[in-house]
């Protein structure tokens, strides 16, 4: 039975291959019966219908494409970092409710919507999601929807670029004056260079102001206090005096990796379109080899004399990204986007596969409770309770509605065949499912300890700390099996994690963890296996970044189209996509406004705002196709889209109401986050009530069609 589970100082503790082998399972019968109903009784595929991709060939927008590399280009458009990093932060409230709502949502909801929307798409001639709602139910619904599919992904945008900022950009955490910190026995602070920074020894012991508790950081920082500041002496207890601050310097390792797949993609474009034309695999692998020697090659950048250009802080990291972002969507598809789009979807699903058989090899234990009481009213990820906030945390995995506009994009677009539309619609959310399990698996075998250590911010730990303290006192032994500090895994992966909260390093470790460990059984030395650890944790980072950077030039070019769509009506150039003033403009506007948030935000504001918006996106995508099903003789299967769109409404409302009624208006009342909670209030508030307004739209319409006979080809 060591197989499947594990006990230890009385708790049994479940083994993450079994878990695995389920879920796996479950997924199987669901793409088997589930879709093969979707496919023969709600949307009646028949192959002998003509798709747009063959009706409407013209060698660029519409061209039939082989229904794998579809796939595969489906995958790679619609996987994000939601499945990486919403799986992660839902763990304060236990691995089970995400587990739960990944394998149910994904099955009945998110599957369920991407197949629909893309066989409504194929239908309308690979109209967009806005241009169905425009022919479905009128120019004032579409005028509704197009504002609050453009508020979301901007919101989504925000969300996404958050946890690249967190991950790899550095900053300086407040610390509160009257901190007490005593070094331990036979160490002493150290005066560095620079401007009044001090080495912290690794062991010592903090005393926060009041009651705000007594702890031990067992590794070394840099601590930078204001002029004059210093130690009575090396190793007597220093009183921090007001304006002191910890500083995390940003990951120069993981910047470079990423930096390098600009150019690395702009070289796969250079040989598919004009050294080598047509050899997409071939470039492709190309890009994936580059890729990887990159990700070496980084090694190389700590400590060299190009650190400090690739060592940024987050607010050069915020303008970097925005700038990426502002440049990516301009320039032509087939410069950049597609080659990022052919290197990333190899290295996802080549990752993932490697992390499915590293799962299977190591069967790590499963070391956080299934549901976690401590934290289930709310804890350093998510100030909310597990309902309804779990459900916003894990979206992208179980259900995204971002999805919708990839699924009515360029895909209807090259489906050849209609009953291939189960396989790339339905399927390729399933693998995203699974991408969703993998992370959730990564990091629920990281000791509960170092988890927190790393996803408490430094300036909420005295308000967390009790709550951490009683919950390792309850889990003993079992919450601290491997033994593993945040000191040593910092030595290991070279880099600051304390504190580095968003999801993506605590994943990033986690993922190095379980791929080390079955070298780990093979007996190699540590010097080693550290040179493992290190080059897992780079590659990971660099792993999760294309699944941000291939969302955020995909959705900053989507919201440029609605802003200039927008802007036509004013003047009929702005409309037209290829006029650069129009596109320089409108790209601004669209960056200007993500890159605002992401200035202004923290994860715990904006996640869930990410979380509300996409998940209303998915009701107004499910609202949308249940409009062209009541209009069909098949109306009696309307239950499959509305009963996951009223689930996920009720979610979705819920949270927001407490953001908008609690949340945003305390942050509001500190001076230090009131312009991060007026934004956040502002946007929540649109979205909700677009979305609202949008669903009056839809429900009129569907009751109208409803007393109208249905017409089975109609859909």
């Amino acid at each position: 039975m060591d197989f499947l589970f594990q006990s230890i100082d009385g708790r049994v503790l479940v083994k993450a291959t079994p878990v695995l082998v389920f879920v796996l399972g479950i997924l199987a019968i669901a793409y088997r019966y589930y879709s093969a109903f979707l496919a023969a009784r709600v949307l009646c595929l028949n192959d002998s219908n003509p798709t747009p991709a063959v009706r409407l060939a013209d060698g660029q927008n519409f061209h039939v494409t082989n229904r794998w590399v579809l796939f595969g280009h489906h995958f790679a458009a619609i996987s994000g970092a939601g499945p990486l990093i919403g799986p992660v932060l839902a763990l304060q409230y236990g691995y089970l409710p995400g587990l739960l709502w990944l394998v149910v949502g994904v099955c009945l909801a998110g599957a369920v919507q991407d197949m629909v929307v893309l066989a409504a798409s194929v239908r309308r001639d690979g109209k967009s999601l806005a241009e169905i709602v425009r022919v479905e139910m009128g120019p004032w619904a579409h005028a509704v929807a197009s504002s609050a599919i453009l508020f979301i992904v901007i919101i989504a945008l925000a969300g996404l670029g958050f946890v690249v900022v967190k991950a790899l950009g550095g900053e300086k955490v407040a610390l509160p004056a009257t901190m007490v910190l005593t070094p331990s026995q036979g160490t002493a602070f150290k005066k560095l260079d620079g401007e009044n920074a001090w080495l912290v020894p690794a062991g010592a012991t903090i005393q926060m102001p009041g009651d705000g508790g007594r702890f031990i950081r067992p590794e070394p920082f840099t601590l930078q206090v204001t002029d004059g500041a210093m130690p009575v002496s090396g190793s007597a207890p220093w009183v921090l005096p007001a304006g002191a601050s910890q500083v995390i310097p940003g990951s120069s390792w993981g910047l470079f990796t990423i930096a390098c797949t600009i150019p690395i993609a702009l070289l796969v474009s250079a040989h598919m379109y004009w050294f080598r034309p047509g050899r997409v695999l071939e470039a492709s692998l190309l890009g994936g080899v580059l890729v990887l020697g990159a990700t070496w090659l980084g090694s190389f950048v700590p400590g060299s004399r190009f650190e400090s250009w690739f060592q940024l802080s987050q607010g050069q990291t915020v303008f970097v990204l925005c700038a990426y972002g502002f440049i990516a969507s301009i320039l032509p598809v087939w410069l950049l986007l597609c080659p990022r789009d052919y290197i990333s979807s190899f290295l996802k699903i080549g990752t993932i596969a490697l992390l499915v058989v590293g799962t299977c090899l190591a069967n790590p234990l499963l070391l956080h409770r299934p549901v976690e009481p401590v934290f289930a009213s709310g804890g350093p990820t998510f100030k909310g309770g597990m309902f309804p906030f779990v459900f916003i945390c894990v979206m992208c995995g179980a259900v995204s509605g971002f999805h919708s506009l990839v699924s009515s994009g360029t895909t209807p677009k090259m489906v050849g065949r209609e009953k291939d539309i189960r396989l790339i619609g339905y399927g390729s959310m399933l693998l995203e499912g699974v991408v969703a399990v993998v992370a959730l698996i990564a990091a629920a075998s990281l000791d509960p300890r170092l988890y927190y250590d790393i996803n408490v911010d430094l300036r909420r730990v005295p308000e967390f700390q009790g709550q951490i303290d009683r919950l390792h006192q309850e889990l003993g032994q079992a919450g601290n099996i491997q033994h593993l500090t945040i000191a040593q895994v910092e030595e290991r992966v070279e880099e600051t994690l304390r504190g580095r909260v968003g999801g993506a390093v605590t994943l990033a470790v986690g993922m190095a963890q379980i791929l080390t460990k079955p070298l780990e059984e093979l007996g190699l030395k540590d010097a080693t296996l550290f040179g493992y650890w290190k080059y897992w944790y780079h590659f990971a980072i660099m792993f999760e970044a294309l699944f941000i950077l291939t969302t955020i030039d995909t959705g900053t070019r989507i919201a440029r189209y609605l802003v200039q769509e927008t802007m036509g009506r004013l003047h009929p150039a702005f409309g037209r996509p290829a006029w650069i003033p129009g596109a320089i403009l409108a790209s601004g506007l669209v960056t200007l406004a993500w890159g605002a948030l992401v200035a202004t935000g923290s994860i715990d504001t904006i996640w869930p705002m990410f979380g509300i918006a996409n998940q209303l996106l998915a009701v107004v995508a499910l609202a949308t196709v249940a409009v062209m099903l009541s209009g069909t003789s098949r109306r009696g299967y309307l239950w499959v889209l509305v009963g996951p769109m009223l689930f996920v409404l009720s979610t979705t409302m819920t949270a927001g109401y407490q953001m908008v009624v609690i949340r945003f208006p305390a942050m509001m009342q500190q001076p230090a986050t009131r312009l991060a909670g007026t934004l956040s209030l502002a946007a929540t508030i649109f979205v909700i009530t677009t979305v609202a307004v949008f669903l009056v739209f839809a429900t009129a319409r569907i009751m109208a069609k409803w007393s109208m006979k249905g017409d089975s080809e109609s859909f």
